[in-house]
């Protein structure tokens, strides 16, 4: 088996448009910034108009309730982008905890877009090449998301919810602790757990990248005779799945009886 750089998958596709089945959640006023800060993984009270940083809405436990990308839109707007079907569930959560916060939270009914290439929006790094992320109230030509766009997304190894994310996974399991959240800032829901990880432990399991001729989500990932991991995700020739820490990189797997190894995802551009 080959591993060709996922880099090829794009060049026929640069600058093509693509739906995404976002959620948007607005959060506004004088205190947003400060309100959002103490809810949220990431920092974003230092973030530039017109910045965006991903981060984590967590329980009390550090499961997931949401992955977020932030965007502030001014100096007392903010912009919560998840999936789709989270909206509902990130819009009442922000709500209960907000209590005498002087902001308002109000889920928007946007329609997103993800151009490959240059263009204009915020930067999204979950296909491992440039890429722009932006929405609007009206509707645009664009393409549904096809194997290619996956297949980068794999590559990548960039976790959505409902495949690699839900309640059940710990941050650190899916990477997203290196790149959803701080361990500098201050208090936030689920911040003791994700540091006492961090900081003394390790997680079990970790997300990997898997080169195999065919897979599918569900399937056990075995060395051995014995069971070590799960696929996620998978398109021909490549897949995603949660693996246990101590397989060597190297490690000769089986995936549905056929051959299957570990590749460390891409850097990101």
């Amino acid at each position: 088996m080959n591993w060709r750089p996922y880099t090829e998958s794009v060049e026929t596709a640069t600058g093509t448009r693509y739906r995404l089945d976002r959620g948007y959640v607005a959060v506004t006023g004088p205190e947003a910034a400060d309100f959002l800060e103490r809810m949220l993984s990431n920092e974003v009270a230092t973030l530039e108009p017109g910045e965006a940083r991903p981060a984590l809405l967590l329980t009390p436990k550090s499961r997931i309730v949401a992955p977020l990308r932030v965007v502030r839109e001014g100096p007392e707007a903010f912009l919560l982008i998840t999936d789709a079907s989270l909206a509902e569930t990130v819009s009442s959560t922000l709500l209960r905890a907000r209590f005498a916060a002087k902001c308002e939270v109000e889920p928007k009914s946007y329609r997103g877009y993800l151009q490959l290439g240059p263009g204009e929006g915020i930067p999204n790094d979950d296909y491992g090449v440039e890429a722009v992320e932006s929405w609007t109230e009206e509707e645009h030509e664009a393409a549904a998301p096809d194997e290619q766009l996956e297949r980068l997304r794999i590559e990548a190894g960039t976790p959505v919810w409902g495949r690699e994310l839900d309640e059940t996974i710990l941050p650190a399991e899916a990477g997203v602790d290196e790149t959803h959240v701080s361990f500098t800032k201050g208090c936030y829901p689920g911040q003791e757990p994700i540091a006492r990880l961090h900081y003394r432990g390790r997680p079990n399991r970790r997300l990997r990248v898997l080169e195999v001729e065919h897979a599918s989500p569900g399937d056990e990932i075995v060395r051995d005779g014995k069971t070590v991991g799960r696929v996620t995700s998978a398109v021909p020739g490549r897949a995603l799945g949660y693996v246990r820490r101590e397989v060597e990189d190297d490690a000769v797997l089986e995936i549905g009886g056929a051959e299957a190894r570990l590749h460390l995802p891409p850097p990101r551009p």
